[in-house]
């Protein structure tokens, strides 16, 4: 995969996800998501700061294991629900930016450890597509994941998600039977039963 489809990737995860922000809504930021122990407001935090650490990444050419705390959430009178959308939206549109003007194939640190940037563009295409279904999942609206996407998602999820690095960052792949869609088959590899969270919501 080239560095230029790779960055497409990217504004397609992210272009997906900001398509099911507008079913967010304060009542539903305490719901379980398919990321086990998370709440639907835990994961909009989560994903706005893997939108920060991939614009670290282009701005620096680093990423700190531990980044910096984000700018405050807002005013305590405001709608907790609007406050995370407008974040993720805000950063979403800085990354297209930032990425779409970048040398994709520089090097960028990953808490000391030396990557291409287009591997780094790769791992954030993933995550924000899985964490977009996840949100739309919590928030009662699921969306499935585009089947182009899913499918062009599968290989580098396969090399970059493996029983080595998959500790602390997706939770064990999860067995499916039978012939399955791109996206069912990236979820599960994910460790997301893709049927189960689908039929709770049916």
């Amino acid at each position: 995969m080239s560095s230029v489809e790779t960055v497409a990737l990217l504004e397609r995860s992210v272009g997906y996800a900001l398509g099911g922000l507008g079913d967010v809504a304060p009542e539903a930021l305490g719901r379980a998501t398919p990321c086990r122990g998370w709440d639907l407001g835990t994961l909009l935090r989560h994903t706005a700061e893997s939108l920060d650490a991939l614009l670290e990444a282009v701005d620096t050419g680093s990423v700190r294991l531990h980044p910096a705390p984000g700018p405050p959430p807002g005013d305590p009178g405001d709608d907790p629900a609007a406050v995370l959308v407008a974040a993720f939206r805000s950063r979403a549109v800085r990354l297209l930016g930032a990425w779409t003007a970048a040398d994709d194939d520089q090097p960028v640190t990953v808490g000391g450890c030396p990557m291409r940037a287009y591997l780094v563009a790769a791992t954030g295409a993933i995550e924000i597509a899985v964490h977009a279904w996840d949100i739309g999942c919590a928030t009662g609206h699921p969306r499935p994941i585009p089947p182009g996407l899913a499918g062009r998602l599968l290989d580098p999820a396969s090399a970059l998600v493996t029983d080595a690095t998959r500790d602390g960052l997706f939770a064990p792949a999860v067995p499916l039977s039978g012939p399955a869609a791109p996206a069912d088959r990236l979820l599960a590899h994910l460790g997301r039963d893709p049927r189960a969270f689908q039929a709770r919501e049916a």
